[in-house]
């Protein structure tokens, strides 16, 4: 199922305003009791090989409202090339919610809104690409304390124009 770029980012503003007012709202909260909420983590990712490199980096922050749930935003860059082959950059960012069921077991959503550029050698008789991504995972995993590892699920997932190469995908998230 493919989802119109437009759309999709107004889904992404709406659901960032909602979030905002919904802090903003609970004003009496002192500015040091909001930040003692707050979680930061991410993601960093370094692989390279026989003329490959890929380099990510996904900053994240989450804000925990109880011990129950927590909503968050990340935003993530990719640089990938192969040696004669293709060079891409992907720049993005996300929205996220965690629930934790029991202090153990969290399941997770995570809206992902990614801009793809590749570029291929003139040689390979491929047209270069620029392009929107969506995908939209849901997920469980096992948690302890500020590390959880689990599996996630696109449920938007396009074998074609993915930067994942399947639909399924492992993941370790740690906020600190």
């Amino acid at each position: 199922m493919k989802v119109p770029c437009y759309y999709t980012i107004k889904l992404l503003v709406l659901f960032i305003f909602t979030i905002c007012f919904y802090i903003s709202s609970n004003a009496q909260e002192t500015r040091s009791q909001f930040w003692q909420q707050v979680r930061f983590g991410g993601g960093i990712s370094l692989s390279f090989g026989d003329g490959f490199f890929s380099g990510t980096l996904a900053p994240s922050a989450i804000y925990e409202f109880n011990d129950k749930i927590a909503f968050g935003v990340g935003l993530s860059g990719s640089y990938n090339s192969l040696k004669n082959n293709y060079t891409s950059t992907i720049f993005g960012g996300s929205v996220l919610s965690l629930f934790n069921v029991i202090r153990e077991i969290q399941i997770s959503s995570e809206f992902e809104l990614l801009n793809v550029n590749r570029n291929y050698d003139s040689g390979l008789g491929f047209a270069d690409e620029n392009y929107w991504y969506p995908a939209l995972f849901l997920g469980g995993g096992f948690r302890s304390n500020n590390v959880t590892f689990g599996i996630r699920y696109d449920v938007l997932y396009d074998i074609d124009r993915s930067i994942y190469a399947n639909a399924w995908a492992p993941f370790v998230r740690v906020y600190f």
